[in-house]
């Protein structure tokens, strides 16, 4: 990437879990600033082709790329597969993500592992991959707010989270100076499957702003971080100051 500019347009940006959700949020928000972005999925095929026919009326060249990112293999694989039919990636977003209820006691060695390939030894994969190309480049992984707390009703998921906001730190020392390596956190910005907006006003009260955000909000705060030249090893918490209640100085 260009340390002389901040433009975006003409960069090829991988998405990972893009075809729904806050990953097509950030895919059409990127698309709009003129990047080209590879939309990955696992199993929304038809969201992910619906995609990127939108992305592609928008001027820029999309593609559908499908991986089970919770095979370390299929993933060491998938981005060279990728550089191959949309060439060299210069943004790398980890967003694809599972979000399964379940207590310390209740999870399972599978399901922990599971949440670990997919939250944490993916993105390192993918991260490794992206600064292999010796041209650099920039990284966002999408962390959550409940990483300052305890989140016990999500105990694998809480765990794996934890871990890649861990490595956004090492990498962002390891990939140093070519590839900047940051976070965005967000809070309550979209209900989980099953629920609808009713779910967001019942909790907006439990941050200091007392309203929930959306997915915009979190595309826009990484798109602040690609057009940066001189940040590394953040995180921005797009959860109305969630994360600072009873934890100020941590």
């Amino acid at each position: 990437m260009d340390d002389s500019s901040t433009s975006l347009a003409g960069k090829t940006a991988l998405i990972t879990g893009a075809a729904r959700r806050l990953g097509r949020a950030m895919a059409l928000a990127l698309a709009q600033q003129g990047v080209n972005i590879v939309v990955h999925y696992n199993h929304s095929a038809d969201e992910a082709a619906s995609l990127c026919g939108e992305i592609r009326r928008l001027g820029v060249s999309a593609w559908p790329a499908q991986c089970d990112l919770s095979d370390a293999g299929l993933t060491e694989a998938f981005f060279d597969h990728v550089a191959a039919e949309a060439g060299p990636i210069d943004v790398l977003i980890n967003s694809a993500s599972t979000f399964e209820k379940e207590t310390l006691w209740e999870t399972s060695a599978q399901s922990l592992e599971a949440n670990l390939r997919l939250h944490a030894m993916a993105p390192l994969i993918l991260a490794r991959a992206l600064a292999g190309q010796k041209r650099g480049g920039a990284i966002v992984n999408i962390l959550d707010t409940r990483v300052t707390v305890y989140d016990r009703q999500h105990a694998a998921y809480h765990i794996s989270k934890r871990v890649l906001l861990t490595l956004t730190r090492m990498l962002a020392l390891e990939l140093a100076p070519a590839v900047m390596v940051n976070a965005v956190a967000p809070g309550l910005i979209l209900p989980p499957a099953g629920q609808d907006e009713s779910y967001l006003k019942k909790l907006a009260h439990c941050n200091p702003l007392n309203r929930y955000g959306d997915p915009g909000q979190v595309a826009d705060a990484v798109l602040f971080l690609l057009r940066s030249r001189f940040i590394t090893g953040q995180v921005i918490y797009v959860d109305g100051g969630y994360h600072m209640k009873g934890h100020m100085y941590d």
